[in-house]
């Protein structure tokens, strides 16, 4: 696919209102992504702090995860280092215990088409149980817990993580093992595939 093509693809997206009827908040597509990109997060959806401000991770969230990586705000948000792109791109509003589910319309209509252009992406951080079910499918474990902690099968191309959300904080306690023994191996990863570009 040419420049202008990807280019018109992501302008695409940006305009996207197939599910506005479902959106409490209305269409507002939130996504990072250049074809270049060494990186790429695939995580749920926008929270609502993140669809008033329109950035990705613009939050508490963003916040530990960019400290997961051992990145700079400057180095997260370089789309040619870092694309965003989550299962769902519009703030699904509120759930029983949390947002609701990402709305599944997005990754029908585009996920596959962004997707194909990011021939350079080393590594894919998986978040979260809908890009689990997405990226990795059938090789998941029982549980995230599983799944997270056979992370060794999947690397260096994947890596499955719980959400940074401040709401895993009682996980993230009973768990240290992913904070002492993954995310050491994810930031030398995210460096040696940083510094090529």
């Amino acid at each position: 696919m040419s420049k202008n093509k990807f280019d018109s693809l992501i302008s695409d997206i940006r305009t996207c209102d197939i599910c506005r009827d479902h959106l409490p908040l209305g269409p507002r597509p939130i996504l990072q992504v250049a074809s270049s990109a060494k990186i790429l997060i695939a995580g749920q959806a926008p929270g609502k702090k993140v669809h008033e401000s329109g950035i990705p991770f613009d939050d508490q969230s963003g916040d530990r995860l960019r400290n997961w990586l051992g990145l700079t705000n400057d180095q997260f948000y370089d789309s040619k280092k870092v694309a965003i792109l989550p299962m769902g791109f519009c703030y699904p509003g509120a759930g029983v215990s949390g947002d609701a589910p990402p709305r599944p319309e997005c990754a029908k209509e585009w996920r596959e088409k962004v997707l194909n252009q990011l021939s350079t992406v080393g590594l894919v951080l998986v978040i979260g149980k809908y890009a689990l079910d997405y990226h990795l499918a059938e090789k998941q474990k029982e549980n995230l817990t599983e799944t997270v902690k056979a992370w060794r099968e999947y690397w260096p191309s994947h890596v499955p993580m719980p959400h940074p959300s401040p709401r895993n904080n009682i996980w993230l306690r009973k768990n240290p093992w992913f904070e002492q023994e993954i995310i050491p191996s994810i930031q030398e990863r995210v460096r040696t595939l940083i510094a090529d570009t």
